[in-house]
């Protein structure tokens, strides 16, 4: 079992429910952030679902240098804490270099180190000096076994509140695939787990000059990681995939969400009473 990782009201691990980081890829405007963290809090309320909401405020690292990338640090933090007071939820995002962690830790409840980042060094042991919760996404490139060597990053800086997400592996060019073996390999090395189940369904620069997706795949692999024992799921979800700004491809439509969270927790509650 893992331990337990606080944050305001939600509880990851330690056998706990199921718990939902959830929210549109890339912070698209406040309105649009809002709703889509006002919906997504119906929706777990309803179905008891700890929950905590992720958008990101600048996204470094897209195909093309014309994508959209979000509304910068300033602006995006700003939404981010609306969401936060407004709605009381916890608010994740990402950081991509060290210059921006001592904005963040003021609004943010989790910071994410984005998976191509996730073996520098400096940049790791800076956002776990903030004492905030750390959610590194496993790179693409790496074993699950290979996050022990982050894991001692971040507790040797004197942090302990850390979840660990699975996106997929590099299989080939352009396409990634989800070892499900890796949940429970790297769940014994005594952290939480979290699933992401839509970037796992992304093809890395699958259109040329942006990354493409599948995202008939997303349902059936969150169903599969909640039997594996996952401590949580991350979903990217959009009103009207369509017409997102970034990562349309693989995002889940918001009105799919309550019938697929219902499954996934039907599923976590038998794998929690049996063990």
């Amino acid at each position: 079992m893992t331990r337990e990782i606080k944050i305001g009201s939600v509880v990851i691990g330690g056998g706990n429910p199921i718990v939902l980081i959830a929210g549109p890829c890339v912070i698209e405007s406040e309105d649009s952030t809002l709703f889509h963290a006002s919906q997504l809090q119906k929706i777990t309320s309803r179905l008891g679902i700890p929950f905590i909401f992720k958008s990101s405020y600048n996204k470094a690292n897209r195909t093309s240098k014309d994508s959209y990338r979000g509304p910068g640090l300033k602006a995006g933090l700003k939404i981010l804490k609306k969401v936060k007071t407004r709605l009381g939820i916890p608010v994740l995002s990402d950081v991509h270099c060290q210059a921006e962690v001592d904005e963040v830790k003021e609004v943010l409840d989790v910071i994410q180190v984005p998976a191509f980042l996730s073996r520098q060094t400096d940049l790791i042991t800076s956002v776990a000096k903030t004492g905030k919760a750390v959610n590194v996404k496993k790179g693409q490139f790496l074993a699950p076994w290979d996050i022990q060597g982050i894991i001692d990053k971040i507790t040797a800086a004197g942090n302990d509140r850390i979840l660990i997400t699975e996106r997929g592996v590099s299989f080939g060019y352009n396409n990634l695939v989800s070892d499900l073996r890796a949940l429970p390999i790297m769940r014994r090395l005594g952290w939480p787990v979290i699933y992401d189940a839509t970037h796992s369904v992304q093809l890395p620069g699958g259109r040329g000059s942006s990354s493409g997706g599948d995202r008939k795949f997303v349902i059936g692999l969150s169903r599969a990681s909640a039997a594996m024992g996952c401590d949580g799921l991350f979903i990217e979800v959009h009103k009207n995939p369509r017409e997102a700004l970034c990562d349309g491809p693989n995002m889940v439509p918001l009105a799919k969400v309550s019938g697929l969270l219902n499954q996934v927790k039907r599923i976590d509650e038998i794998v929690r009473q049996t063990g």
